[in-house]
């Protein structure tokens, strides 16, 4: 009975065959199946490498959600080099909640030498070349965060000379923690002085014709430090031709979560807008000389993340080349030989012509002949 059992039940599984053995006896080969046979291999191997390729790559995916973090303080990180000496400016932040952050907090006067060094400049060129890409090419900076460049890119690299004149500039670098509300960072003749009725710089002991705002930002970001981001502002320099003239950077922030397989943290990413005017009260041109950076912060939160296609996709997608290449093959060669045939068929063409037979080279077809013209 067990073997009667077992033998019904391999009966049974032969009859699910999907996959049914053909005689050798059965198959019949030819020249044009084997050349469209042998193309279909290369195209399918081919794209099974293209499609591996794409297997290998990743995309960033953006999502966006509403920002619901408002009470925690924002890191401004600054390194601005002013064509002035460091006791004739003073930088600081003030923001709509009245609130005044002094550059004593965390920030750093150097007096340096505003032209640089050849590597320097280099240096400035390179990274000014890369902000021209960037602002061709979007894509660009997907590659900077699957990259995850470890070295700072946009540290400005130290002087390879020894110069001899004296510091005429002065160097503002460090970081300030302000409130996540709209502010105003701002550098400009004097240092400020708390005021109870606003804000306001001690600027009355520094002549006019000293105003130099010519500078240049080697490095300016909000949020925690990533590698991968360069930010719109970094390598900017500009040179004043008037002595009273007003430097003005409208930027908006997007809070931005960066999640890649090299770096996962929280940073912010702004965009800008940029003027410049020269101060002239005589022509209606008012306001203060400096550098001023209005922010504001967007609402909604990016996440940025690193896809990558699952190996599920992966072998789905391979099985559908490859069994679609077989079958449109199939089905372009069995066309091709419909057609062949019925055009040969037509006219008469190849082994479908009707062989012709002359009845006096063998009596056995003069024989032929006579039967059949008897019966």
């Amino acid at each position: 009975m067990r073997r009667l059992n077992r033998r019904k039940t391999l009966n049974l599984v032969k009859e699910l065959d999907a996959f049914p053995k053909v005689p050798d006896s059965y198959v019949e080969t030819s020249a044009s199946r084997g050349t469209v046979s042998l193309l279909a291999f290369s195209v399918m191997a081919i794209l099974t490498v293209l499609e591996f390729l794409v297997y290998r790559d990743t995309w960033m995916r953006y999502d966006y959600e509403v920002d619901k973090d408002f009470t925690s303080k924002l890191r401004l990180n600054i390194d601005i080099t002013v064509a002035m000496k460091c006791q004739y400016v003073g930088a600081d932040v003030l923001d709509l909640a009245e609130t005044m952050v002094t550059s004593a907090e965390g920030l750093v006067y150097e007096p340096v030498i505003f032209e640089l060094s050849p590597q320097q400049r280099q240096w400035q060129r390179m990274l000014q070349q890369i902000q021209n890409r960037l602002q061709e090419e979007a894509s660009l900076q997907d590659l900077l965060f699957k990259s995850a460049m470890r070295s700072s890119v946009t540290a400005l690299p130290p002087r390879e000379d020894s110069p001899s004149e004296p510091p005429s500039a002065c160097r503002i670098h460090g970081h300030l923690d302000i409130n996540k509300v709209a502010g105003n960072f701002h550098i400009t003749v004097g240092k400020a002085i708390p005021h109870p009725r606003g804000h306001a710089h001690l600027a009355a002991l520094v002549s006019h014709d000293s105003y130099n705002f010519s500078h240049r930002i080697d490095h300016l970001s909000f949020g925690e430090i990533l590698p991968g981001i360069i930010n719109p502002l970094d390598g900017t320099e500009k040179i004043a031709e008037e002595s009273n003239q007003m430097y003005q950077y409208f930027i908006t922030i997007v809070p931005t979560k960066l999640n890649t397989h090299k770096v996962y943290g929280d940073t912010h990413q702004f965009s800008v807008t940029e003027r410049e005017r020269v101060i002239n009260h005589a022509i209606g041109s008012h306001g203060v000389s400096g550098i001023f950076m209005k922010y504001d912060i967007s609402s909604l939160m990016v996440t940025v993340t690193e896809d990558h296609m699952p190996l599920w996709k992966f072998l789905v997608r391979l099985c559908g080349i490859i069994g679609g290449i077989f079958t449109t093959t199939g089905m372009i060669h069995g066309l091709a030989e419909f057609f062949v045939d019925v055009i040969c068929c037509r006219f008469k063409l190849g082994v479908y012509r009707r062989p012709e037979v002359s009845v006096f080279s063998d009596p056995a077809c003069i024989h032929c002949s006579s039967l059949t013209a008897h019966f």
